[in-house]
């Protein structure tokens, strides 16, 4: 295990602070460090000390020279930087990497290692997104216990979901605040969503297990909302879309797994050994990641980088720029950041708004499978529950299929063009955002008319997994659209958006979805007229995909907020 990695941990900085710094020192720290001369007290500093440096787009390439010079240029005509820095900042020592390739720069560690990492952050994504519907093939234990209907017994769904829509309004801006950072925000989250656990699974009425799903849910987001972001943390730029399918490949394991898991532990032990088995699982996953999760977010690296030069030189004109932004950030200013941004930007972009609504569609279908699966597979087809829990297997084949096809063309498509040199639009992503919408489209065709009464089960199962290959493929290209178009220091409130109306609109329908399929019920097709709506509503919204790759552009330019 890399030495960083226990230093930069939870524990590291535990241990770092309580023995007053003598314990996991860093390079500046040590006897024999070499302090820089623009560290000096009496060091004048120069104007490559505090000229902005390339904002690292990571759709786009580096910013070359001369566009450092103009950016230079203008900010001493305006007598201000476009961060708000003034004059008087010439003053400061701002504190950055050492080079571009500077082993400290989480972009920079070895291969190996970040593969470590993101995988580390995929298995904490899956290991609390397993609970998101682990319960569900217990469900009807619920109903009998707490003597409620199946839609009450789904609220325990409905909370969960609609916790982690919420949560990253306000985990999010934290977890860009250099003060915070990511992982501090990840262990302790994932403490309390480990004890939540416990309650959950003594719990002994409906209106405690909501409330508790729903702070379970709401403690488990930051992993579901961030861990994108941590992921860029540690990959260049051209990498980064390929990067992020891995990820997400963890997250869609999550939902696919919890069943499968959740139907072993109700047969077996009856649905609390669900919650149990989520206590064993976070558990797990606190101890490991206490120990071996680094901080990865350059400005909270460069921060604490800053502090550590200032107490080594007693210089108190070393700064950060994460540091300077919250010094001059207000709480209003904060706000709205944190609270109005991401509503705005959702009602005045309609790129925004029509990505979250076609995603919030896509995000409820993959919930209603957690409504329509008992009422083929069990009710019709007498699968066991544990036989119920496999068939749930089949939208992780999807992804992995999906997968598959999608690194490699996309590593085509958009890192080898930026290799050579080559100038990218978000709309490369377009073509397999609608490939994704109507493989989507036609899974639910396939599974609705093929899940009938007197043919085999494969027909459904295989319209499931194209179903869920279809919504692995428009989440990552969509999602890489919108990363692409919008400007950095906007991107939080875009996913926060996201994420809150998809989570919001998808945490609903498991209330009603099995009366969805069950009202428009035809004697041998038990779930086709059901599936057939969501089809024509899938195969309807592949237009929203195409808008974009005809007007894409221009819709980009009407936008304050656009590249």
């Amino acid at each position: 295990m890399p030495h960083r990695f226990l230093r930069d941990s939870f524990a590291g900085r535990l241990i770092y602070h309580i023995s007053r710094h003598k314990y996991f020192k860093h390079p500046e720290e040590e006897d024999d460090y070499v302090i820089p001369e623009k560290y000096y007290k009496d060091y004048k500093p120069k104007k490559e000390d505090y000229n902005e440096v390339n904002d690292n787009n990571p759709y786009g390439s580096e910013t070359n020279e001369s566009d450092d010079s103009d950016r230079t240029l203008k900010q001493e005509q305006n007598g201000k930087n476009e961060k708000g820095y003034s004059e008087e900042d010439k003053n400061l020592i701002i504190v950055d990497w050492e080079s571009p390739d500077d082993p400290d720069n989480p972009k920079n560690w070895p291969t190996i290692e970040r593969c470590f990492f993101i995988f580390e952050i995929a298995f904490l994504t899956t290991s609390v997104y397993m609970a998101s519907a682990i319960y569900t093939p217990g469900i009807q234990q619920i109903e009998m216990e707490f003597k409620i209907t199946q839609p009450v017994a789904s609220l325990g769904v409905f909370a969960f979901v609609l916790g982690y829509g919420i949560g990253p309004i306000f985990f999010s801006p934290l977890s860009e605040n250099a003060t915070f950072g990511r992982s501090s925000i990840y262990i302790i989250t994932l403490f309390i969503f480990f004890i939540l656990q416990i309650p959950t699974a003594l719990v002994k009425n409906i209106a405690g297990f909501v409330i508790l799903r729903f702070l379970g849910g709401f403690f488990a987001s930051p992993c579901l909302a961030t861990g994108a972001a941590s992921v860029s943390d540690v990959t260049k730029g051209q990498y980064l879309p390929a990067a992020l399918a891995t990820w997400s490949i963890g997250a869609v394991a999550g939902p696919s797994m919890g069943p499968f898991f959740g139907a072993i532990l109700s047969v077996k032990g009856g649905w609390r050994w669900c919650f149990w088995f989520m206590l064993i699982l976070s558990g797990f996953s606190l101890i490991v990641f206490f120990f071996f999760l680094p901080e990865t977010y350059a400005p909270t690296l460069l921060a604490r980088k800053a502090k550590r030069l200032r107490a080594k030189t007693g210089n108190e004109k070393i700064t950060s720029r994460g540091l300077l932004d919250n010094e001059r950030t207000s709480k209003k200013q904060l706000a709205i950041e944190t609270f109005w941004r991401p509503i705005e930007i959702t009602i005045l972009e309609p790129v925004v708004l029509l990505i979250d609504v076609y995603i919030a569609m896509v995000y409820s279908v993959l919930y209603l499978f957690f409504e329509v699966f008992p009422i083929y597979f069990v009710e019709t087809k007498h699968f066991t529950i544990v036989e119920l829990g496999v068939a749930f297997l089949s939208l992780l084949i999807g992804v992995l299929i999906a997968a598959c096809f999608y690194i490699p063309a996309i590593y085509q498509k958009f890192t080898v063009p930026i290799l050579k040199g080559k100038q990218i639009f978000p709309e490369v992503f377009i073509p397999i955002a609608i490939i994704g919408g109507t493989l989507f489209a036609s899974g639910l065709f396939i599974f609705g008319w093929s899940a009938t009464t007197y043919t085999h089960w494969i027909g459904p199962i295989i319209g499931v997994a194209v179903t869920s290959s279809g919504t692995f493929l428009i989440f990552q290209t969509l999602f890489n659209y919108m990363g692409a178009s919008f400007k950095n220091e906007y991107l939080a409130s875009v996913f926060a958006s996201n994420d809150l109306i998809r989570s919001t609109i998808g945490s609903v329908f498991p209330i009603f979805g099995s009366y969805v399929f069950t009202n428009l019920s035809i004697k041998k097709f038990p779930v086709a007229l059901g599936s057939t709506v969501l089809a024509c509503i899938a195969t309807a919204m592949i237009a929203i995909p195409i808008l974009f790759y005809m007007n894409g552009p221009k819709l980009r330019a009407r936008s304050k907020y656009a590249k």
